[in-house]
């Protein structure tokens, strides 16, 4: 089983796109939407939270898991990798969203010029900066915080003038540093992406993270063929929530495109 984790409902962005590109794998989504959002919390609380999900994951049976949230991605995945796996899951492996998208972005930059917009957390942490400068160093990189947008698209406030307003707000300073793509650094925003293209206009390129992180996907696993063969191929989607179930299947269908199945409700 593959296993998808986000903080909330964002990483079932995610998991539409997995399902899209391998749709025969079997997987295993766990949002912890008790704890949601992630994005103000500190470094060792989102930490602590990440390993908990890893942990339960794994458990249930997962041989790889992506952590869909950015924020997590942003600020636990590399201790996780680097510390956590080697002394109690060393034969399995946990991937992140950071790397796919940033890798993407370059390779769609025209003229070098990147915005990048996410939550607080991601933002302050520096990770994608870092991450792009590793790809090239001669990159005019430009990062705005937007912490109104997760509990728009959570509230379903896709279409509302509010949120249009909100997002020129978030955008203006983006849109005057004329950069020529710009990186959607939260996995939520994908529900924001036609207002988001519409206001930035044509010439920017907008980065999907969903896309982008099926994209690599499918790439690794072609690489790593001792790992794809432990994964099941049976097609089961298994959901999970550290809140309400019945609240999550409603809101969950918002974010995946499609119906979701029976959702289990536990604690971390």
């Amino acid at each position: 089983m593959i296993g998808v984790f986000d903080s909330g409902f964002g990483g079932l962005t995610v998991l539409k796109e997995f399902l899209r590109v391998l749709p025969d794998y079997g997987y295993v989504y766990l949002g912890d939407n008790a704890r949601a959002p992630y994005g103000n919390k500190s470094a060792e609380v989102i930490y602590e939270y990440t390993r908990q999900a890893v942990d339960f994951l794994f458990k249930a049976g997962c041989e790889l898991i992506i952590i869909a949230c950015h924020t997590a991605s942003s600020r636990a995945l590399r201790k996780i990798q680097q510390e956590y796996l080697p002394k109690h899951y060393p034969g399995k492996r946990v991937l992140g969203v950071v790397v796919p998208t940033v890798e993407e972005a370059v390779k769609l930059s025209r003229y070098h010029k990147l915005g990048i917009i996410g939550t607080s957390s991601t933002v302050s942490s520096g990770v994608y900066k870092k991450e792009l400068e590793k790809l090239r160093g001669d990159l005019e990189i430009h990062e705005q915080a937007c912490p109104l947008l997760v509990p728009l698209a959570e509230e379903g406030w896709l279409d509302r003038l509010e949120t249009r307003m909100i997002l020129k707000k978030y955008l203006r300073p983006l849109k005057v540093k004329e950069i020529d793509t710009l990186i959607l650094g939260c996995t939520h925003y994908p529900l924001l992406a036609r207002e988001i293209i519409r206001i930035m206009g044509k010439r920017v390129k907008v980065v999907d993270p969903a896309k982008a992180a099926a994209g690599k996907l499918v790439l690794y696993l072609g690489r790593h063929q001792a790992m794809e063969k432990k994964l099941s191929r049976a097609g089961k989607l298994v959901f999970y929530t550290s809140d309400d179930a019945h609240k999550f299947k409603e809101l969950g269908q918002r974010f995946l495109g499609r119906s979701v199945g029976e959702v289990k409700k536990i604690e971390l």
